[in-house]
């Protein structure tokens, strides 16, 4: 690959603000998370909540990803039809979603996390009337106290679980989120180390009571290497890997440094250059979320970005900007950046675009309405 400046001074968008991806780090990324996951004898199951591009998702697919972790019912239905035939959903369902799920799963794998009694209920009556068989992933909680049961209560969720119809139990999830931007080095080392031997334990207790689980999915990109090399983990569930963000690099690799390139890139264009201090580019709040970290100036060099509104943001100092020049910026936190645009430009390193559709952005099914009610 050339060098970063070269690259982006060759690709020219014909509006702004959009979303870039350098195709050759992309590739590079992928390369790097499939191959570190062979090597540890781990699956790798891509989070789809990050890019929610399906295009992105069968590129992952092809490379050696098992399938894809979606975080709704709609990221699901999507992928779904786009091809992509091993599905879990990470998050918990709200009871509309089982129905919709269970239907999918007529033409994917599909598995849910659970963490009561009352969503195996509605998962098992859902699978039933479908005529399907849909999978279940038992949620644990790490201590972040947002989803799923403490350790102790897995077993008998478990239990119940595998004695309801309609129901495949695929194992357990575990997900630290709350360990991925630790700062590198022993911090986040001993926190997912920690963890790492209390799910060892977990799994040994359901195996001695003839509930060993399928699978044990869960880690992120902040802990890939640790949570590869623990042994405890059969599926890692990274995803920003692949474009990569401010809050991954200022964070730092595991290890000191991370095998993965910045990969996504906002281009926005001056659009007053009249203040000394600051010029105004056209990407704001609208085009960035402000979660984590600000977005990183990256052209022109040693600028910060200011939020000046929905649709302004500052450059400052201006540096060598002019009026209908482009910036460049990396975003602070990826995710919920993607998800603010409805397209990305994939870029070759000549500068050719190729527009890539945020296909599972926002998924809207068919407006139900009430015989004899008007929907306004």
């Amino acid at each position: 690959m050339q060098p970063l400046d070269a690259f982006l001074a060759r690709v020219r968008p014909q509006q702004t603000p959009v979303l870039v991806v350098r195709r050759a780090a992309l590739m590079a990324n992928l390369a790097a998370m499939q191959a570190a996951c062979d090597a540890g004898g781990v699956r790798l199951r891509a989070h789809g909540k990050m890019h929610k591009c399906s295009a992105l998702a069968r590129l992952q697919v092809a490379g050696g990803a098992v399938g894809l972790c979606c975080q709704t019912v709609g990221e699901a239905e999507v992928y779904g039809a786009a091809g992509i035939a091993d599905l879990l959903v990470t998050a918990p369902v709200p009871p509309w979603g089982w129905r919709r799920l269970a239907a999918l799963a007529g033409a994917s794998r599909v598995s849910a996390v659970v963490d009561s009694e009352a969503q195996l209920a509605l998962a098992s009556a859902a699978a039933v009337a479908a005529g399907n068989t849909m999978g279940i992933h038992i949620d644990v909680d790490p201590g972040m106290m947002r989803a799923g049961v403490p350790p102790a209560e897995v077993g008998p969720l478990m239990a119940l679980a595998l004695a309801l119809p309609g129901l495949r139990v695929d194992g357990i999830q575990a997900y630290c989120g709350h360990h991925q931007h630790l700062p590198g080095g022993m911090e986040r080392r001993t926190a997912a180390l920690a963890w790492s031997d209390r799910l060892a334990a977990l799994v040994a207790e359901l195996g001695a009571a003839g509930m060993a689980p399928r699978q044990v999915t869960g880690g992120g990109t902040g802990t890939f290497a640790i949570d590869i090399a623990s042994g405890v983990y059969t599926e890692l569930q990274a995803g920003s890997y692949a474009l990569m963000d401010v809050e991954y690099a200022d964070c730092g690799g595991p290890d000191g440094h991370w095998p993965f390139r910045p990969a996504l890139f906002v281009a926005a264009s001056i659009v007053s250059a009249r203040h000394a201090s600051h010029n105004v580019c056209d990407a704001g709040l609208k085009a960035f979320h402000t979660n984590g970290p600000s977005p990183r100036v990256i052209v022109p060099d040693g600028s910060t970005w200011r939020s000046m509104g929905d649709e302004h943001g500052a450059i400052m100092p201006p540096g060598d900007s002019t009026e209908g020049a482009l910036v460049w910026l990396q975003p602070g936190h990826v995710d919920p950046t993607v998800a603010l645009h409805d397209a990305m430009l994939v870029a070759g390193e000549d500068g050719t675009l190729e527009r890539w559709a945020i296909d599972a952005r926002r998924f809207t099914p068919p407006i139900m309405v009430q015989p004899g009610r008007e929907q306004r």
